[in-house]
Order: structure tokens, then C-alpha cells, then sequence
């Protein structure tokens, strides 16, 4: 039996209540967490897979949709602990989640830096510090576009540039859910681009969900906003629309 469960996961971070939602996916060979994350982040992914009776102990792979702080942040700790987990990444993330390339979002921050206010430079080398304080770990195994997974009767890898040049989504072919990592967001109701101001090409961005909807898709679940509830092939329609006009 195939089954997908979302570890919802709340917290606070710079003082506010945020929600993420990585995926836990299950059959009869495989337990695959799809993403993991900020650092720290195990015993709420333990909490969040008990109430699903399941356990971390149980997971053998862990797909990464890209390698922003929030999705690898307790990566590194899960491999040590353990160390059975195959790590699977998309082949252009692999380099930042390893550590043999500096991090995309800490370039970033650093380029921006010295046109920021006196005001704001404390707050950006604090981000900063937290960005080069991410433990990388190795990657077991890269994936690319249109490979597919044999486990839960086949996870398509679709190649989802924009937010990050590596990021990926997940086409479960069995469920028509497509799991979208920060492809795309779910904010009051709809989706939207994650962070606009964070997505380094907003034009690959737009033309990753132009390619969703080539998928038969009943399901769409974000890692920032879980389930959309919603007619899916309508609402990206509409993001599509939205950012074109």
C-alpha cells in the first residue's frame, strides 16, 4: 500500500509562527522524506512522523527539492544518525549540499550586503553567520529531469528551476500529486511564487509552473502552505497569468 503523509511543522523563527511541510512517503520496501527542514530540526520530524506512526529510524531515502536552509538544515545530523539513508538530489544541487560550492543564498546575502541600511547590516550578518554555520553532507545519488523512481509506484523527478537553478518537484504518478517543494507556495488560499525577492531567476521560475501543467495533477502539496485545496490545474493557470500580465 501506497501512502503519502505531511509532517506538518510548526514553529517560531525571528519571532514569528511559521509552518513546513515536508513529505513522508510509504510502501511496502521504502519510507522517503522529502526534505528536512531547519538544523535542530530532528525532534519535531520525530514528533511529526509518530503521529503518523512512523518513525525516522524507519526512513531509507531522503529526496532534497534544493538545498535552501529550510529544506537541509538537519540533513547532515539525520545522515550521522543514520547513516543507511540514501541522500537524493538533483545533480546541479548536489556541489551546495556537499559544501564543494558556496551556498547560492549566502552569495546572495553577501552580494547585497553593503547596499543595505546601518540599520538592517547587524540582522544580514546574523543571516549570514546561520547560512555558514549549515553542516553539509554528502549526496548518495543525483537525479535529473523526467528520471523516475521505482519506489511508490514510480516518483517522477521534474526538473523546477527558478527558485533555486537545481530545484526540483516530485510527480507522484499513482496519486497524480505532485509534491512542489517551494515551486510553488500556498498564501491566503492560492499559490503563488515563493519569496519573489529571493528567487534567483523569476523568468525559470515562471516557466517551472508553466511545465507542471503538462502533468495530470489531482493534488498539489507546498512545502509553505501544505495541501492546496482547490482545483490545481486552474489555480496555475491563474499563477501563470498573474505574474505574465
Amino acid at each position: 500500500m501506497n501512502m503519502h503523509h505531511l509532517l506538518d511543522i510548526e514553529f517560531e523563527y525571528n519571532g514569528q509562527k511559521q509552518i513546513i511541510t515536508p513529505v513522508l512517503l510509504q510502501d511496502k520496501h521504502d519510507m522517503i522524506l522529502v526534505d528536512c527542514g531547519y538544523p535542530n530540526f530532528m525532534p519535531l520530524l520525530e514528533e511529526a512522523a509518530n503521529r503518523h506512526n512512523c518513525s525516522l529510524e524507519s526512513i531509507t531515502k531522503l529526496i532534497v527539492t534544493h538545498h535552501d536552509m529550510d529544506h537541509i538544515g538537519s540533513l547532515a545530523a539525520l545522515k550521522r544518525t543514520y547513516p543507511h539513508i540514501e541522500i537524493i538530489a538533483h545533480e546541479l544541487e548536489a556541489p551546495y549540499i556537499e559544501g564543494t560550492k558556496k551556498l547560492l543564498r549566502l552569495e546572495q546575502a553577501e552580494s547585497t550586503f553593503n547596499a543595505l541600511s546601518d540599520d538592517a547590516k547587524p540582522y544580514a550578518e546574523q543571516f549570514i553567520r546561520f547560512l555558514q554555520s549549515i553542516e553539509p553532507a554528502a549526496v548518495d545519488r543525483t537525479v535529473s529531469s523526467g528520471e523516475r523512481l521505482p519506489c511508490c509506484d514510480g516518483i517522477e523527478i521534474i526538473h523546477t528551476p527558478g527558485h533555486m537553478p537545481g530545484h526540483i518537484s516530485l510527480y507522484l504518478t499513482a496519486s497524480k500529486t505532485l509534491i512542489a517543494g517551494d515551486a510553488v507556495v500556498i498564501e491566503e488560499g492560492k499559490l503563488a511564487i515563493a519569496n519573489p525577492q529571493y528567487t534567483l531567476d523569476m523568468g525559470e521560475a515562471i516557466r517551472s509552473v508553466q511545465r507542471l501543467l503538462d502533468y495530470d495533477m489531482e493534488q498539489i502539496i507546498c512545502y509553505h502552505g501544505g495541501l492546496f485545496d482547490g482545483d490545481v490545474q486552474q489555480a496555475l493557470h491563474q499563477l501563470i497569468h498573474t505574474y505574465n500580465c
